[in-house]
């Protein structure tokens, strides 16, 4: 006989965010791919942004950052990262128990960087075989402009893609 691939082989991997697009992301996975799900392991993974140093006093500042120009110290990027990978943990820990309150476990991660890179090395070293993503509807303006973060994982990812948009 040959050998079966083993479900823990299979690895869904989640990307989740602050926003409310990537929980809904969540939450219609675990209802509508939980059998998928069980059988695999499902990853969650959150990115932490690295800080837009040209931002960082824009929204303390206004106006006044255009007569009095300030340079981020290294005591601040490193608040800045300190707070984005609290934040980012505290996102995992929610998921995790949202998947654990209907019987799922789950593997959790995060890293700091670029999110394209890091979910993009994610994928390839956890060999994962399907990427689900929350769609950032509102984000029209910006996506026009950068493209999103859904749209170029449609179109660079190294392994399936659903991306779920939540009704409006």
């Amino acid at each position: 006989m040959g050998e079966e691939t083993k479900g823990s082989d299979q690895k869904v991997m989640l990307v989740i965010d602050e926003n409310e697009y990537s929980y809904y992301a969540l939450m219609w996975m675990l209802e509508n791919l939980k059998e998928s799900v069980t059988k695999s392991t499902l990853v969650i993974f959150a990115a932490q942004p690295l800080p837009n140093y040209t931002n960082v006093f824009a929204a303390p500042l206004g106006f006044a950052r255009m007569y009095f120009p300030m340079s981020t110290t290294p005591a601040l990027i490193e608040s800045i990262q300190e707070r984005n990978k609290k934040v980012s943990l505290g996102l995992l820990e929610k998921a995790k128990s949202i998947c654990a309150s209907r019987g799922i476990n789950v593997e959790t991660f995060t890293e700091a960087g670029d999110p394209k890179e890091t979910i993009s090395d994610a994928v390839q070293k956890y060999k994962i075989k399907l990427l689900v993503m929350g769609s950032h509807a509102n984000r029209t303006i910006k996506r026009a402009f950068q493209g999103g973060l859904s749209n170029y994982f449609i179109n660079n990812a190294k392994c399936p893609v659903l991306v779920v948009k939540k009704p409006e």
